[in-house]
């Protein structure tokens, strides 16, 4: 059984395009900001939305093309950082935690580069910032970036399927682990890709993720100067993005708290409790920390 989730829908009207986010906790706590992956929307952190407003405002949009938010013409991963730069400025929110994850991960990673006092930490799960994480799965989409073509990009987009979405969920992972996972999310991510538009601007995407990735060099700078608090949650039978991406991750954040958990790509769907009183955790002991250096 699911918990029930004290979330609430707030809808923006942003140039036009229509932003829906789940809201929790209390504006005077710390933000956390939670961006989810691909094939997803909010509804990826349903169930670490109620343990997480006990101690942090929590804000969990939908991308705009997936959930509930409005599809955008000619997407990239900038665009989106600036609405939901946007979002936060019409929440009050100026300094936040920022969930990094999967297509989450560059919209993070630009919101944190843009203004790097805006980020009061980051929590880091299955998201790439380096090449070691990318697996064999990626070499399609790589050969794309090299060489677009009609056919390369054919290839790149072909986790665009039914199936290419259930896999996000359970594609590789042993049994008992995808015994815990339901089909009724990515029956419903499924349903929404299939709307009009929203095809189109995942192809986009894809091609922008290349983008993200010439960033790398430029990223790993960011994270080596400005040394974020930070906190990792990975699921280690993550098909998509390379285990040694963890390391990668550590090397540039050398004091970050890690854990690897028994899960899948979408770990939340297995590990939310145990999720839940980690982050919680790392930003109860974040705040002591600013408070007794005197950050205010």
């Amino acid at each position: 059984m699911e918990t029930t989730s004290p979330a609430r829908r707030e809808t923006f009207d942003i140039e036009g395009c229509k932003i829906s986010c789940l809201v929790a906790g209390q504006r005077d706590s710390p933000a956390v900001l939670l961006l989810h992956g691909f094939p997803s929307s909010a509804q990826t952190f349903r169930k670490v939305i109620p343990r997480l407003a006990d101690a942090s405002f929590a804000v969990a949009p939908d991308l705009p093309g997936f959930g509930q938010s409005d599809v955008i013409a000619d997407a990239t991963f900038g665009r989106i950082a600036d609405l939901m730069e946007a979002s936060l400025a019409r929440l009050g929110v100026e300094r936040t935690y920022l969930y990094v994850h999967d297509f989450g991960a560059p919209v993070a990673l630009e919101l944190a580069m843009r203004d790097p006092s805006r980020v009061l930490g980051l929590i880091i799960q299955n998201a790439n910032a380096h090449r070691t994480g990318f697996s064999p799965q990626w070499q399609d989409t790589i050969n794309f970036w090299n060489n677009p073509s009609r056919e390369t990009e054919r290839a790149a987009t072909a986790h665009l399927t039914f199936e290419g979405v259930r896999d996000q969920y359970i594609g590789g992972i042993p049994e008992d682990v995808a015994s815990r996972v339901t089909d009724q999310y990515w029956i419903e991510d499924w349903r929404t890709m299939n709307q009009p538009g929203h095809l189109e601007l995942n192809r986009a995407l894809v091609a922008d993720y290349g983008r993200y990735a010439a960033r790398f060099e430029q990223i790993g700078e960011y994270l080596r100067e400005h040394q974020p608090p930070a906190l990792m949650l990975w699921g280690r039978h993550d098909i998509f993005f390379d285990i040694a991406e963890v390391l990668s991750w550590i090397q540039d954040l050398p004091r970050m708290e890690a854990h690897v958990l028994d899960g899948p790509h979408l770990l939340l769907e297995t590990h939310a409790g145990v999720c839940a009183e980690l982050i919680v955790d790392f930003i109860s002991q974040n705040a002591l920390a600013q408070g007794s250096a005197g950050v205010t």
